[in-house]
């Protein structure tokens, strides 16, 4: 019973700090918010920031994977609805619309997009970005490249450009005056670009 008690302290403590953290880091950004802020906005001491994540960088890194992995499950949510999540195309305009979605939240905006490669650096970002949107988009690639559905290509590389422009056409819709026109322009143009990667089997 004592150790469940410290079990069940911890993860309250954590939930707190999380939650203060995601709230004040999409309100002001990393670089706008103190340590001290965010232990004071959880109710705790700064030394349960620094035994359960080291420090603030630390904390951040555990609030930008979990709003990762819950856009993610929003995305593979979608797909899965699909009457046929093994049609490519379809897989990818349900992944990109989806995407356009929680890209319009000011915590995706903030959190994921702007300050997650400042934070991390960019080979780190990337390397997280792999488990999650860029994870997606590669497998994606490579299943349509596999299938002949696409032409021979470097599908990491292809798969990075393609996560660029989708993160960028997030980036303008989050920012445009007329959000709902520039989602639809948006979501428009990318699957251009995706529909000129794909082929329809037995064409040149």
């Amino acid at each position: 019973m004592p150790r469940r008690s410290q079990e069940d302290r911890s993860r309250t403590t954590r939930a707190a700090l999380e939650d203060a953290g995601r709230r004040l880091f999409a309100e002001r950004g990393y670089a706008g918010v103190s340590a001290e802020e965010i232990v004071a906005a959880a109710g705790v001491t700064r030394g349960a920031l620094h035994h359960h994540y080291g420090d603030k960088q630390g904390l951040f890194i555990e609030v930008l994977e979990k709003l990762e992995t819950e856009n993610t499950a929003a995305i593979a949510t979608a797909i899965a609805a699909l009457p046929d999540p093994a049609d490519l195309l379809a897989t990818m305009a349900a992944g990109l619309s989806t995407f356009l979605d929680v890209s319009r939240r000011p915590e995706t905006v903030r959190i994921a997009m702007m300050d997650g490669p400042t934070v991390l650096g960019w080979e780190r970002w990337r390397e997280l970005e792999a488990r999650y949107g860029l994870g997606m988009i590669t497998d994606a690639l490579q299943r349509a490249v596999d299938a002949g559905l696409a032409a021979p290509a470097p599908v990491p590389l292809l798969a990075q450009l393609i996560l660029s422009a989708v993160m960028e056409a997030g980036m303008i819709v989050a920012h445009a005056e007329d959000p709902d026109t520039a989602r639809l322009e948006a979501e428009q143009c990318l699957m251009l670009l995706i529909s000129g990667v794909l082929r329809v089997p037995g064409t040149a």
